[in-house]
């Protein structure tokens, strides 16, 4: 790797750092924290699809922003309205507000979120191109993985002491305080290499353009499309047992209150993700296909979730925790380098857009349904019947991988050697 592509890396794994610690703050708490606002297991989870909702309604525009404005001003802009938007609400917390202005939080929390998806990583991909870097993109996104697992320990653990010894309140300033220093730092150092945002058009006709290309390179092209609509389900189950399990451990653990036992779930995860992150460009290469490591992680993923549910036992679901974190960590790299590879550089922030706005609606139905199942029978069920439904992307991975494209069995010079 020469130098400016370390520099492009550094950078990117910065960002990460950054942004992973201020989110992870309230991660371990989240759950927690709603329901001592006042509202019930349906309502916290509802306010949660509300923040995926925005997520959906915002994930398109904000792709072609950064598509024609650049990657860094898009950014910029989701740090600033993240910073603000969990601000707001901290005052909702303090004022026991009622439910509906947690609704409209919530889609502006999202709307925060959509501005870095999709940008980031078009940003990385095409800086790292542009520096003539060849090796294999699993590297580098598994590398992601492991800063983001040490942010995620970090700032999971520190939010859950944290509220135990303040209150659960505190986090979430935490979290916009690191907001607005990433906001500095990014000024300073982002730049938009190897992409040249295209101005010759008006505002309007510009994003038209921009959408019927990432359309044409993205739902049209059946690989892309099959994996796109695989999202939703792997997603949206995976957004709910994330928060489903702060109070679930809680639940198996015996005390309520123990908030820093609540930070254990995000946690765990984190290290799981970093062992993940470590090993995926390993474990790559073990198979000729890409395809072969995703849908053999989904699978995984599901065989976790329902044994997750099943169990009683407090540090038998520790166990089967890391074991899902693992697998998931293991996946993502390898997804993200197949579908990047995919995807045309001027279309590439607004098609990683639709892959994340498919993700995003998978939690706006589902995770009301499993909280919903949670009220009515226990976490443990809506566990189960989240692996279930988990279990129906499967197929449609399967049907994007008999498209034999390339990208399924792309090898970086590294590998090849």
């Amino acid at each position: 790797m020469n130098a400016a592509a370390r520099r492009i890396q550094r950078v990117y794994l910065t960002l990460l750092l950054g942004n992973t610690l201020a989110a992870s703050f309230i991660w371990g708490i989240n759950t927690l924290f709603l329901l001592d606002a006042g509202l019930t297991n349906f309502e916290a989870f509802a306010a949660n699809a509300f923040f995926t909702a925005g997520m959906v309604i915002f994930e398109i525009p904000t792709g072609v922003v950064a598509d024609i404005l650049g990657r860094k001003a898009s950014y910029l802009l989701g740090t600033i309205t993240l910073a603000a938007t969990t601000f707001l609400y901290w005052m909702l917390w303090v004022w026991h507000a009622p439910f509906i202005w947690w609704a409209v939080v919530s889609v502006l929390l999202g709307l925060g979120f959509t501005f870095f998806s999709g940008a980031v990583e078009a940003w990385l991909v095409d800086a790292l191109t542009h520096t003539g870097y060849t090796g294999a993109m699993e590297a580098v996104f598994g590398r992601g993985l492991v800063v983001t697992g040490i942010a995620m320990f970090a700032g999971s653990v520190l939010g859950g002491v944290v509220a135990q010894v303040t209150n659960l309140g505190v986090p979430f300033l935490l979290r916009a305080a690191v907001l607005v220093l990433m906001l500095v730092f990014a000024a300073f150092v982002m730049r938009d290499l190897g992409f040249t945002p295209d101005r010759s058009r008006g505002p309007i006709a510009a994003t038209r353009h921009v959408l019927t290309q990432s359309i044409d390179h993205g739902l049209r092209k059946k690989s892309v499309r099959y994996l796109i609509l695989s999202a939703p389900f792997a997603s949206g189950v995976g957004i709910y047992a994330f928060y489903a399990l702060q109070p679930y451990l809680l639940e198996l653990f015996g005390d309520p209150s123990a908030y820093a036992i609540a930070g254990l779930a995000a946690a765990v995860l984190s290290l799981a993700q970093i062992a993940g992150g470590i090993l995926a460009p390993r474990i790559r290469v073990l198979f000729r296909r890409r395809t072969t490591t995703v849908i053999a992680a989904s699978i995984g993923s599901v065989v976790v979730l329902i044994a997750l549910g099943l169990i009683s036992v407090f540090w038998v679901a520790v166990v089967l925790l890391v074991l899902w974190g693992f697998v998931f960590a293991v996946a993502e790299p390898v997804r993200q380098a197949y579908l990047n590879d995919m995807i045309p550089s001027k279309q590439r922030a607004t098609v990683l857009s639709f892959d994340s706005l498919f993700a995003s609606l998978g939690g706006v139905v589902i995770q009301p349904g499993l909280g919903r199942a949670a009220d009515v029978w226990s976490y443990g069920t809506s566990l189960v019947i989240g692996g279930v439904v988990e279990l129906i992307g499967v197929p449609l991975m399967l049907a994007s991988r008999r498209q034999n494209e390339l990208a399924d069995t792309a090898r970086s010079e590294a590998e090849r050697d």
